[in-house]
C-alpha cells in the first residue's frame, strides 16, 4: 500500500532513503552529531567518484577561533633545511624572478628562484647579487655617461621614474665615478642637448665614503651632510653602491627576512636542467653562493633528473636540491629516495600553462597537492604547491591540503620587481609581459629543456605569451597575501601552518565540495558593477 508516494507496512511509514534519528535531547549530542563536512581523506579516497578536484572545488570549513589574527604563525619549510617565514615562493620564470624579485622576497620572509633563461655567467651574476644585497645599499645603480645629452637624459627619467644618477666614466657600475647629476641640476637647463659633464656637480664636490661602511654610518652622514645620495667608492674611486636617504626613510628593516643565521646573507635558489651541460650551470652557482637549486622540468620522474639529483647531493651536499615536478605518490617517492630535500607538486594547471590540454597529461592540483603531501610526510620531505594560485584564499587551500609553501608565477607577476619595463593597453591600463616557460617565445630562450625539447626539430607549445595588470610593488602586495592568509588560518582555528596540518591528519580540518552554484555563490555576485580593490594603499 502506497499513501501520498511513502510505502507503508502494517501502517508504518518506511522512507525510501533511510534516516539518521534526529536527537531531541542536547546532553546526548556526541562529537559526531556535531560534524560538519568530510576529512581531506574521505574526499581525496573516496571509491565513488574518480575525480581530481582543484582548489576552487573545495572550501575549508570554519573551527573555533580563540586567538588574534596578529597571533597567526606562518613559518614554515621550504626544503629539509630551509625555514621561511612567508609560505610564498616566486617561481623561475623569465618574467618573474631575477635579482630584484628574489631580493624583495627574501626581505618579505619567501624566497625567489632565479629563472634558467639565461647564460650560465648571467644567472651566476644575479645569484650573487642577492647574496651581496645588504638592505639600504643600492648595489646596481643605474649609472649614465659624461657624453649623454639632457634630452636622453629625460627620456630615461620618464622610462624609470627617478631623477637621480651616477655619472660615471662609461656609463656603468665598476666604473670611475664622475660625478652625480639630480633634478637640480637639470631644472633650469634650457638646451636640451647639453652633455651631463657641463651639468653634472663633479666629484670633488661630492660627499663620497669608501666600501665596508655600514648602513647607520652611511644614514648619519646622509643626515649630517643633508644630501640626497652617498656614493661607496674603492681606493681607486671606483663606484660600488649608493645609499639613497629615500631608501633609507622606506625602511630597512624587515624582521621576517629570509637570512643565512650565520652571514646573514639573503637566501637564493635557482633554476636549473637537466642537460650535462647544467653540471657546469651548478659549479657556477654554488660559486656564487647558492643555497637551493631547482631543477626545473614539467615531468620530473626522469632519469635525467634522477642522475642529476644523485650527483648535486654527491658534489655540492650543502645545497638544498628542490627536485619536480610531480603529482602522484610514485613520482614522489621516486625523487626523494634520489635524495630530493623538497619536492614541487604541479602539471599544466598554471594559469599560462597548456600542458594538459596539449599533453593530455597532469593531474587536478588540490588532488595532486593532497596526495603528494601525504607520501612526503612520511618521509620528512616539504613540497611546494606549484601552479593554480590566483588569490591569498588559494595559498590557504594549498597550505591546509599539505603544502610547504606556494610557488607562485601570474599572482606576482606585473609587480614593480618583476623584470621587463611597463606600457599602457589602449584603454590606459598600466600593463607588464607574463608568458609561460612552455610559451615558443620562452622556449626559443632555451626553457624548451624543460619539456625536453632541446633537439626537437618542431617546438610544441605547451605555453602562452600574455600580459597582466600592475600591481605595484611586492613590498606592498606581500603583506596585503600574508595578512589574507592570517585570516584564513584564523577562520579555520588554526594558530600555526603546522597546527592546520596536524589539524589535516587528525580529519579535524573539515572541507566540502562546492557545486558550481556554490562557487558563484562564493564570488562576487549580484551587482552591476563593482570595482575590486585588493588593499589600501
Amino acid at each position: 500500500m502506497a499513501t501520498n508516494g511513502v510505502a507503508t507496512t502494517n501502517g508504518k511509514d518506511r522512507s525510501r532513503s533511510p534516516k539518521k534519528e534526529l536527537k531531541t535531547d542536547p546532553s546526548k549530542l556526541t562529537e559526531e552529531d556535531l560534524q560538519d563536512g568530510f576529512s581531506a581523506q574521505q574526499i581525496f579516497t573516496s571509491t565513488t567518484t574518480k575525480s581530481g578536484y582543484t582548489y576552487d572545488d573545495l572550501i575549508c570549513l570554519p573551527g573555533h577561533i580563540n586567538f588574534g589574527v596578529h597571533d597567526v604563525s606562518l613559518t614554515t619549510r621550504f626544503t629539509k633545511k630551509i625555514s621561511l617565514k612567508t609560505p610564498i615562493v616566486s617561481s623561475p620564470m623569465d618574467t618573474v624572478t631575477e635579482s630584484d624579485m628574489a631580493i624583495a622576497m627574501a626581505l618579505e620572509g619567501g624566497i625567489g628562484v632565479i629563472h634558467t633563461n639565461l647564460s650560465i655567467e648571467a644567472q651566476a651574476e644575479q645569484v650573487a647579487r642577492v647574496k651581496k644585497f645588504k638592505a639600504g645599499f643600492i648595489i646596481d645603480p643605474v649609472c649614465v655617461p659624461p657624453t649623454m645629452t639632457l634630452q636622453e637624459l629625460e627620456e630615461l627619467k620618464s622610462k624609470l621614474g627617478f631623477t637621480g644618477f651616477p655619472v660615471t666614466a662609461g656609463g656603468k657600475m665598476g666604473q670611475p665615478l664622475l660625478g652625480l647629476v639630480t633634478k637640480r641640476d637639470t631644472d633650469f637647463v634650457t638646451n636640451r642637448n647639453t652633455r651631463l659633464s657641463e651639468i653634472m656637480t663633479p666629484v670633488k664636490n661630492l660627499v663620497t665614503v669608501k666600501e665596508g661602511i655600514d648602513l647607520v654610518k652611511a644614514n648619519n652622514i646622509l643626515q649630517t651632510s643633508k644630501k640626497g645620495k652617498l656614493p661607496i667608492v674603492t681606493e681607486s674611486g671606483l663606484l660600488v653602491a649608493l645609499v639613497a636617504r629615500t631608501d633609507i626613510k622606506k625602511n630597512v628593516e624587515f624582521p621576517n627576512a629570509t637570512k643565512d643565521p650565520l652571514n646573514k646573507e639573503l637566501l637564493v635558489a635557482a633554476a636549473i636542467g637537466t642537460r650535462p651541460a647544467d653540471r657546469e650551470r651548478v659549479r657556477a652557482l654554488a660559486a656564487a653562493g647558492v643555497d637551493a637549486i631547482i631543477i626545473d622540468s614539467s615531468q620530473g620522474d626522469s632519469v635525467f633528473q634522477h642522475e642529476m639529483i644523485k650527483w648535486i647531493k654527491k658534489e655540492f651536499s650543502q645545497i638544498e636540491v628542490v627536485a619536480g615536478n610531480v603529482v602522484t605518490k610514485q613520482q614522489a617517492k621516486n625523487l626523494i629516495e634520489c635524495g630530493a630535500d623538497a619536492l614541487r607538486v604541479g602539471m599544466g594547471i598554471g594559469s599560462i600553462c597548456t600542458t594538459q590540454e596539449v599533453c593530455a597529461c597532469g593531474r587536478a592540483q588540490a588532488s595532486a597537492v593532497y596526495n603528494v603531501a601525504k607520501l612526503a610526510n612520511v618521509y620528512g620531505v616539504p613540497i611546494l604547491a606549484d601552479g593554480g594560485i590566483s588569490s591569498p584564499g588559494h595559498i590557504v587551500k594549498a597550505l591546509s591540503l599539505g603544502a610547504g609553501a606556494a610557488m607562485c608565477g601570474s599572482l606576482l607577476a606585473g609587480t614593480s620587481e618583476t623584470p621587463g619595463e611597463y606600457f599602457y593597453s589602449e584603454d590606459g591600463k598600466r600593463l607588464k609581459r607574463y608568458r609561460g616557460m612552455g610559451s615558443i617565445d620562452a622556449m626559443k630562450k632555451g626553457s624548451d629543456d624543460r619539456y625536453f625539447g632541446t633537439a626537437a626539430a618542431i617546438k610544441v607549445a605547451q605555453g602562452v605569451s600574455g600580459t597582466v595588470q600592475d600591481k605595484g610593488s611586492i613590498h606592498r602586495y606581500i603583506p596585503y597575501l600574508t595578512q589574507g592568509i592570517r585570516h584564513g588560518m584564523q577562520d579555520i582555528g588554526a594558530q600555526s601552518v603546522q597546527q592546520v596540518q596536524s589539524m589535516l591528519q587528525a580529519g579535524q580540518l573539515r572541507f566540502e565540495l562546492r557545486s558550481a552554484a556554490a562557487q558563484r555563490e562564493g564570488g562576487v555576485h549580484g551587482l552591476h558593477s563593482f570595482e575590486r580593490k585588493l588593499f589600501d594603499s
